[in-house]
């Protein structure tokens, strides 16, 4: 299935999401628990020596060096390396007749750790992230003894480096693995794959696929479909295959498709969202006119004699749903409007009048606000048909002024209102976008920006 909405992220925005990561992972490493550690060895012409070493404390563990890269067929790679890590703890030796015990601290240098993270998603397209591998190598660990009896400590000491040097490396794997599904996978499941716009209509950004790395970035296809809340029901056209171009200035790009937007279109005819209906209260009042038959008596004469000087109302709608084009030169869009009119009877009741057909030019301006997608539109002048019998040009081109001006100062507002609260960008939580961009290309909108996040 093509998406109709593609995510990418460059290596930009990996390494700033890696910035905040590593901050992470470094104090989970640094609330690591170290079992108890004891031993024996044996001294010649000393006999058995028992050790202990209880309440092991890490003090801190750096992450000076690391970097995150895409790899393809693979995921994401995190190398650190390094790393190094101070801990102290008390020990306790028994040996014949001597008994001592005081506190030591250890020096853990050159770590160097190499994660993979498997990127998916699961059964609702929801995305998911784990670790498929993990390596970690110390090079150097220093145990420094507190006592009297130095040549003593320096027996067993090459031990207990390296049974710290194991316990290490299998810990810090367990500690990657688990900072990973506790804080990196709940945080990316923040993003929302659905979510309610208003109360006719919603937006699915669904994975289609799992994420696919390449050399330079992360890109995702995501649904991107509207939908009807009454209603939902499969859009009659099909998304065309959505290639984003190489750049790699912002640290992420939205590719939104015209499938995207003409299912807006979809799911709000389908909602029943694009009837307007007008009435003479809702004229401008420096408009020199009054919704009624007598002001359209000038071009349907029979108005006057059939509903003499009764109020009307316009019922503005389409007939299918509006379908828009994208090309590098904007976005191009010529729906036609029904106009049935009526004539309000002293009962309230109804009078159908007439029927018009218009037809119109819109243009569109399109922006990026607080993580939503907000636009404009900007109409030409209408032009139409319409089975009457008027009083010639004079009263066609009446029609016409009275139409612009319902559209221009009463239907166009209540539109750029709507389209200016925006539709969401699929976004996790906590994240906002600054220097952003809109581009036109051949049947997508290109959005660039980049990323800001805000910890708790």
């Amino acid at each position: 299935t093509n998406p109709g909405f593609v995510v990418r992220i460059t290596q930009a925005g990996l390494d700033y999401a890696h910035q905040h990561g590593i901050a992470i992972l470094e104090k989970e490493l640094a609330q690591l628990t170290l079992p108890d550690i004891s031993g024996d060895f044996r001294v010649l012409r000393v006999g058995k020596v028992h050790y202990e070493l209880s309440r092991l404390r890490l003090r801190n563990f750096h992450l000076p060096y690391s970097r995150i890269s895409p790899v393809p067929n693979v995921g994401l790679q995190v190398s650190i390396s390094n790393a190094f890590a101070e801990l102290d703890g008390d020990w306790r030796v028994k040996m014949l007749f001597i008994r001592d015990h005081g506190s030591f601290d250890l020096k853990v240098e050159n770590v160097y750790i190499k994660i993979s993270l498997r990127l998916g998603s699961d059964a609702a397209g929801k995305p998911t992230i784990s670790t498929s591998d993990c390596s970690t190598r110390i090079s150097k660990v220093r145990v420094l003894f507190s006592g009297k009896f130095g040549w003593l400590y320096n027996l067993f000491h090459s031990a207990i480096e390296s049974k710290f040097k194991k316990i290490l490396e299998s810990k810090v794997c367990d500690s990657v693995a688990k900072s990973v599904r506790s804080e990196l996978q709940t945080y990316v499941r923040t993003l929302p794959v659905t979510a309610k716009i208003d109360a006719r209509t919603g937006i699915d950004y669904s994975f289609v696929a799992p994420p696919v790395a390449t050399t330079q970035s992360l890109d995702t296809g995501l649904k991107g479909e509207f939908y009807s809340l009454s209603h939902r029901s499969t859009a009659p056209f099909s998304p065309l295959p959505l290639s984003l171009p190489s750049d790699h200035d912002r640290m992420v790009y939205f590719g939104a498709s015209s499938y995207f937007f003409n299912t807006a279109g979809f799911a709000y005819h389908t909602s029943g969202a694009l009837v307007f209906e007008i009435t003479d209260a809702m004229i401008p009042k420096d408009v020199d006119f009054h919704l009624n038959t007598s002001t359209f008596s000038a071009f349907v004469p029979q108005l006057e004699q059939m509903y003499p000087n009764m109020p009307m109302k316009l019922r503005l709608s389409t007939l299918t749903a509006p379908f828009l084009n994208i090309g590098p030169e904007g976005i191009s869009l010529k729906p036609i409007v029904d106009v049935q009119a009526y004539a309000i009877l002293p009962n309230s009741s109804l009078a159908p009048l007439f029927l018009l057909s218009l037809v119109r030019n819109v243009s569109t301006v399109i922006d990026v606000r607080s993580g939503h997608i907000v636009g404009s539109l900007n109409v030409g002048r209408y032009g139409g048909e319409w089975p009457l019998l008027g009083r010639g040009k004079l009263g066609v081109r009446l029609l016409q002024s009275i139409m612009n001006i319902f559209a221009s100062d009463i239907l166009l507002p209540r539109l750029n209102a709507r389209l200016d609260e925006g539709f969401p960008l699929p976004l996790p939580d906590r994240i906002q976008l600054f220097n952003t961009f809109a581009r036109f290309h051949q049947n997508f909108l290109l959005l660039g920006a980049d990323v800001h996040f805000q910890p708790k």
